[in-house]
C-alpha cells in the first residue's frame, strides 16, 4: 500500500500556479485598492445619501483612509517589482501585476471621482461619471499597451498608473471649481496614454518616491484628524503632486528635443569630409 501522506510528483502544483513573494506583494496591492473603494462607499457615499449628521467628519476620515490605501497600494507596487528583480516572480506575475494595478490605480481613483461628482455641491454627477470613465479607460489602455510594447530599459511610456491615480485624487482633494477639476483629471488621463517618457523608480528615484508617499500619508493623517493647518498642508501636498505631474513631461520633452538636436549635429558632422 502506498503511504497516505506521500505526494506524487504529478500531483504537485504546477509552476505557473505557485505564488512567489513578489506575487504576494502584488495581491496586497489589489487588496488595498479594493479597500479604498470600500471606504469611499461606506464613509463618503452612504452617509451622503442617508443624510448622516456627522457626514462631514466621517467623509474627511474616510477620504483620507481611501487615499492612504491607494498610497499603500503604490508602495506594494514599488516593492513587488524590486523583489521580483532580486528574487523571482511566478510565470503569472506580470498578469497579477496588471490586474492589481487596474483595481488600485484604475477602479479606485475612477470611483473616487464618481463619488466626488455625487457629493460635491458644485459638481455635475453625469459629467463627473464621464470623467471617471475616462480615467478608468486610460488606465486600461495604458496597462494593455505596457504588456504589448517593448520600451528601452529604465523608462515608461506615458505617466505610470500609480502616479496618475495619485494625481487624480490630488486634483479632487484640492477642491477646485468643477470645470477646472474635470479638465485637470482629463489632462492626467491623457498623460497616462501619451508617449511622454517617465523614468522608472529605481535607486535614488525609488527612495525619493517612497519618501514622498510617506510624507503624503502624514499630510492626509493630519488633515483627517483636523490638526492645526491640516487643510493647508494637504492642499500644499496636492499642489506639489500636480506640479510634479506637469513638470516631468516638460523635462522629458526638453530632453527628447536635445537628443534630437545632438543626433542631427552628429549626422551632419559625419557627412563632412
Amino acid at each position: 500500500m502506498p503511504e497516505a501522506d506521500g505526494v506524487d510528483e504529478e500531483e504537485e502544483m504546477p509552476l505557473s500556479m505557485r505564488l512567489s513573494i513578489a506575487d504576494t506583494l502584488t495581491l496586497g496591492n489589489a487588496t488595498c485598492g479594493f479597500m479604498a473603494v470600500y471606504f469611499t462607499t461606506t464613509g463618503i457615499l452612504i452617509p451622503h445619501l442617508t443624510g448622516s449628521d456627522d457626514s462631514a467628519g466621517m467623509a474627511r476620515h474616510s477620504a483620507a483612509t481611501a487615499v492612504i490605501l491607494m498610497l499603500c497600494a503604490a508602495v506594494f507596487d514599488l516593492f513587488d517589482g524590486l523583489v521580483a528583480r532580486k528574487l523571482r516572480s511566478s510565470p503569472m506575475g506580470a498578469e497579477l501585476d496588471n490586474l492589481s494595478d487596474l483595481i488600485s490605480f484604475g477602479l479606485a481613483p475612477a470611483y473616487f471621482v464618481l463619488v466626488y461628482g455625487m457629493v460635491a455641491d458644485d459638481a455635475h454627477q453625469r459629467v463627473a461619471a464621464l470623467g471617471a470613465i475616462v480615467v478608468l479607460l486610460a488606465v486600461v489602455l495604458r496597462l494593455a499597451r505596457f504588456s504589448c510594447v517593448t520600451l528601452k530599459d529604465g523608462m515608461f511610456q506615458g505617466m505610470p498608473s500609480p502616479f496618475g491615480a495619485l494625481t487624480v485624487v490630488s486634483i479632487v482633494l484640492l477642491e477646485l471649481p468643477f470645470v477646472a477639476t474635470l479638465l485637470a483629471i482629463i489632462g492626467t488621463a491623457w498623460l497616462m496614454v501619451s508617449r511622454v517618457e517617465y523614468p522608472k523608480p529605481r535607486g535614488r528615484l525609488a527612495v525619493a518616491m517612497l519618501s514622498w508617499i510617506v510624507l503624503s500619508m502624514g499630510l492626509l493623517a493630519a488633515w483627517a484628524f483636523d490638526a492645526p493647518s491640516g487643510q493647508l498642508l494637504l492642499q500644499t501636498g496636492c499642489a506639489l503632486q500636480l506640479v510634479m505631474g506637469a513638470v516631468i513631461p516638460l523635462f522629458a520633452t526638453a530632453r527628447r528635443v536635445n537628443n534630437f538636436r545632438d543626433n542631427r549635429r552628429e549626422a551632419r558632422a559625419a557627412q563632412l569630409p
